[in-house]
């Protein structure tokens, strides 16, 4: 699928500047004609699975029930006011993929997911805020939205999900398949399914200071080979105040904690790392090893794809792929470098890019990890 061109009757490019990150938007027929790629039944599936994660969402009596999956059995869909929340669903079905490609207006390391809800009548998962830019694009049936600007951010007490107890909405809207409401971080917002409904929630990450700091602090502290001074105290006098805290233990452990000071390389490099480790649900089905030369005959013929669950970005010198770092000459980051991009490589790009020295045994061996599919579409068929 080609990118959006356009947004509520704005181009891409003042949506961007007038209202990302900043107002939302309503677009009406956003996609005209829209039918689901994805059926009830397909979702359903999904839901029971464990490598995907699912959530049911019910009130009854002002009161909400929330249960995590895998589900192996979902409320009757003649039940009002139940919704079912899946996570993730371009990793697994191809057409959900293609519709998620249509917002690469941003970039990849920013995407989060595609959430799909499906929710019986009267169903929805209360008011409530998202930290991260939302498109919520219906995909069946009506949904009744509702939304309030950046404000009292008081919860509901002991309830399962983060309510807002104060909601004040501003502004009331009834979305139709096709229609789309982008909504900034921080504007509370609150959906109740009019009939039987389904929804996408395309979702895009946006770390917060503490996330980024208590990951890559975690992966310092486990970096292996690393200098690791450990405090000693040979020699020290018998204390009378054993309650003390040692100023000499102290001090010591201040100054590690002042003195240490990653490069500017390792952080990069944990950067590109942690911006395209996949989530901790997936993984990747690993097809049967090529030979290198089998392998180049398949891509020249066929051309090559990045997986659907693949995350893979470049910057500078340096590719990332899966959580993974990778070091790559010039000649070759023009190549990688399209492949994130475009996320294939057409049959007659393959021989130029493997003529280039390394690039051949790289792709090869990205394909035999599940990373890289031969094919240059993807299959008409979602995973089994």
């Amino acid at each position: 699928m080609d990118l959006l061109d356009s947004i509520g009757g704005l181009s891409v490019d003042q949506f961007m500047r007038r209202h990302w990150q900043r107002a939302p938007l309503l677009a009406r027929g956003a996609f005209p004609g829209f039918v689901a790629p994805i059926e009830p039944a397909r979702l359903f599936e999904l839901a029971g699975r464990d490598d995907v994660e699912s959530r049911t969402v019910s009130a009854s009596d002002g009161r909400w029930r929330l249960e995590h999956g895998p589900h192996e059995r979902l409320p009757p869909r003649r039940r009002p006011g139940w919704t079912l929340l899946v996570q993730g669903v371009d990793l697994h079905d191809d057409a959900i993929a293609a519709l998620m490609g249509r917002f690469r207006f941003v970039p990849d390391a920013r995407v989060d997911d595609l959430m799909v809800s499906f929710a019986t009548d009267g169903g929805g998962v209360g008011p409530h805020v998202d930290q991260y830019d939302v498109f919520l694009l219906q995909a069946r049936g009506t949904r009744r939205w509702r939304i309030a600007p950046p404000g009292d951010a008081s919860l509901v007490p002991d309830a399962p999900l983060k309510l807002l107890a104060n909601f004040a909405p501003t502004e009331e809207w009834l979305l139709e398949p096709g229609d789309m409401l982008y909504l900034p971080p921080g504007w509370g917002h609150d959906g109740t399914a009019v009939g039987e409904c389904m929804t996408f929630s395309i979702g895009f990450r946006a770390p917060s200071r503490q996330e980024f700091l208590t990951a890559f602090l975690a992966a310092a502290a486990d970096e292996p080979g690393g200098r690791d001074p450990r405090f000693t105290d040979r020699g020290r006098a018998p204390t009378a105040t054993p309650g003390r805290l040692p100023e000499d233990l102290a001090e010591r452990l201040r100054g590690w904690a002042l003195d240490w000071r990653p490069s500017a390389a390792e952080v990069d490099r944990f950067v590109g790392r942690w911006l395209t480790e996949p989530k901790a649900q997936v993984w990747f089905d690993a097809p049967a090893p090529l030979a290198p030369a089998r392998f180049e005959r398949a891509a020249t013929r066929d051309g090559l794809r990045l997986d659907r669950r693949t995350r893979m970005a470049w910057r500078g010198r340096s590719v990332f792929v899966n959580g993974e770092a990778f070091e790559v000459p010039a000649a070759a980051r023009r190549w990688l470098g399209r492949l994130a991009d475009r996320r294939l490589l057409a049959a007659v790009e393959c021989p130029r890019a493997f003529a280039v020295p390394g690039v051949a045994a790289m792709l090869g061996d990205w394909h035999d990890a599940g990373w890289l599919r031969i094919g240059a579409a993807p299959a008409a068929t979602p995973d089994p």
